[in-house]
């Protein structure tokens, strides 16, 4: 699978592993307004054939949803589209905080990994 941490001008990429149910961050992708380049969306997704595609939601802490919440939504609902690959999404809460600024360029794409990691541990 491949995790998405969705954002206005970056946009996080991680692979997880559905035995291990471990992930590992791959790349920042750029975005303009939460668009990134497609092409490379769908060359990344050529080179991995994940099985599924999960972009994070952010939630407020309420339980609601934000104008962040609808976008992302927006974006997964495009990234199915563009690539043919069912798209879930997973609660991500904190996860920006929980990796924190230490991890400069690829905090996004480990806020990915912890994206992916809450998607193959959560109980279904």
């Amino acid at each position: 699978m491949l995790a998405f941490d969705f954002g206005m001008k970056h946009i996080g990429v991680a692979a997880g592993q559905t035995i291990t149910r471990t992930a590992s961050a791959l790349t920042t992708l750029a975005a303009t307004d939460g668009r990134p380049n497609w092409a490379a969306v769908r060359e990344l997704v050529n080179e991995w054939r994940p099985i599924r595609l999960v972009v994070g939601l952010p939630l407020n802490m309420d339980d609601t949803e934000s104008e962040m919440s609808e976008r992302a939504r927006t974006f997964a609902a495009r990234l199915e589209k563009e690539t043919g690959v069912a798209v879930g999404m997973a609660d991500e809460r904190l996860t920006s905080h929980a990796v924190g600024e230490h991890e400069g360029d690829q905090s996004h794409a480990a806020a990915a990994a912890l994206i992916a990691e809450t998607w193959l541990n959560a109980e279904r």
